[in-house]
């Protein structure tokens, strides 16, 4: 069967501890943290950065599938954006898998279903989620944010695929309509003793059946953690041992991540599995889809992997930032931001896949790309090249008068790698700690929302 080439995960710097929440209520604190999104992160761009994290760019898939609960638009396609972001041609198929929080491993299963029927011979798989929980709220306290990707190809690769299997239910414990910002639910544990146990139950019975495998054969389980206790009791049912062969669920440290939870726990899974290993990886929401994996026991190539980007980390000093951050607190503001779809449209080679212009003559590349060369004026027009995602820092301002969620904006101006000058603002950082040649690395974020749409281009944070 086909199987997992690539794996890639993106989390946000920043955490918020559960004390401050609970402390902010008058509570009790669930322990540890959650990831929280910067205010110009959202599902899509968590997406895009767990994408490029695993090389998508050179590795050139055939589909692009996004899966998320909460899309920057509610009539849009994502995927789309994510293919233009990594230059694909126009030919790639792009779907969204929405709606539920395993539109990620539905997201999976229809890529190896496109494999299987020849339509593509590699798919790319990118979750993204950034639920807004009511305040004051045991949501408040679980809700996490971050991205993870996967790519599908007829290869092992990372992992071979063994055997699948889903199990639809019709059950209303979570839900969210239009009209709603977050998410409802029944009080106590009806969902978690009613549907989730039964159906995760139910999946990994029928799985391992098609598989002709016993529980105590699987060397990693990842079952989906709405709380810590939850997959820990279904573990149990099931003739697990939960502390050798459950998956960490990164819920004390990131929170429960939606949609992205289980490819960000695959992608843990993978970066220490060995050879042989039968991995079984579990999405539920209105019902669960199933996966059995063998990992191969080749190294996991990726930017950075799941462990490093949990350590690097701001602490939010107070739950009023989270509040800006979030939308909580509104106020009225003057309008600055202008944009338009046509300029869009114009540019979005330059925004997008981030090119620039090389001089044919003297070689020197710049942003963005002019008529005329910067440099020694040639005349006719300069070649297309893509810029790098790494540089430093040449010189910067902050500016405390412009209007953030996260003051002061910095303004900075990065020398890339391999030649290019770019003009972008700093994010992920404190504006006392940036330094003149400090090493950077470009991260897709949104930069304002103008027009009714929102405007993605790069930002630069700290290596």
């Amino acid at each position: 069967m086909a199987g997992i080439l690539a794996v890639g995960a993106s989390v946000p710097r920043y955490r918020l501890p559960r004390e401050l929440l609970a402390r902010e209520w008058g509570g009790v604190a669930a322990g540890g943290e959650k990831a929280v999104a910067n205010h110009d992160e959202d599902s899509l761009t968590l997406a895009v950065n767990a994408a490029l994290g695993l090389g998508g760019e050179s590795l050139a898939p055939d589909a692009v599938f996004f899966a998320t609960t909460t899309s920057p638009y509610a009539e849009k396609q994502a995927a789309a954006t994510i293919a233009a972001v990594l230059d694909l041609p126009a030919s790639v198929r792009t779907l969204d898998f929405t709606d539920t929080l395993r539109a990620a491993t539905s997201g999976v299963l229809a890529g190896l279903d496109a494999i299987a029927g020849g339509s593509a011979a590699r798919v790319l798989v990118a979750a993204g989620d950034c639920r807004l929980a009511e305040p004051d709220s045991p949501t408040e306290q679980s809700f996490g944010d971050a991205g993870a990707a996967l790519l599908l190809g007829k290869d092992a690769g990372l992992a071979e695929v063994i055997a699948t299997h889903t199990v639809a239910d019709e059950f209303l414990g979570t839900w969210r309509t239009r009209e709603q910002e977050s998410p409802r639910a029944f009080p106590g544990a009806f969902e978690t003793k009613f549907d989730y146990a039964r159906v995760v139950g139910e999946v990994m019975k029928g799985i391992l059946a098609k598989a002709r495998l016993e529980p105590r054969e699987l060397a990693t389980v990842i079952l989906p953690a709405p709380n810590p206790r939850a997959p820990q009791a279904v573990a149990k049912a099931a003739g697990l041992d939960p502390k050798r062969q459950l998956q960490e669920s990164f819920w004390t440290t990131l929170g429960d991540t939606g949609a992205a939870q289980p490819l960000l726990m695959l992608a843990a899974a993978l970066e220490r599995a060995k050879g042989g290993d039968l991995i079984l990886v579990v999405g539920y929401g209105d019902g669960a889809d199933a996966i059995v994996l063998r990992a191969t026991g080749r190294p996991v190539v990726a930017a950075q992997g799941v462990a490093r980007q949990i350590e690097v980390k701001r602490t939010l000093p107070s739950y009023g930032r989270y509040a800006r951050f979030r939308k909580l607190v509104r106020k009225e503001t003057v309008a600055t931001d202008v944009s338009s779809p046509v300029i869009l449209w114009r540019d979005r080679k330059e925004l997008l896949p981030l090119y620039g212009g090389r001089c044919p003559k003297c070689g020197t590349v710049q942003f963005p790309k002019h008529r005329l060369c910067v440099e020694c004026a040639y005349p006719d027009g300069l070649e297309d090249v893509k810029l790098a995602r790494r540089g430093r820092l040449f010189t910067f301002t902050n500016d405390y008068l412009a209007e953030s969620p996260d003051p002061p904006v910095t303004h900075a101006v990065v020398d890339l790698e391999g030649g290019g000058r770019l003009y972008v603002q700093l994010t992920d950082c404190e504006a006392e700690r940036v330094e003149i040649d400090m090493p950077l690395e470009l991260t897709f974020r949104k930069i304002h929302e103008a027009g009714g749409f929102n405007n993605y281009f790069w930002k630069a944070r700290p290596q």
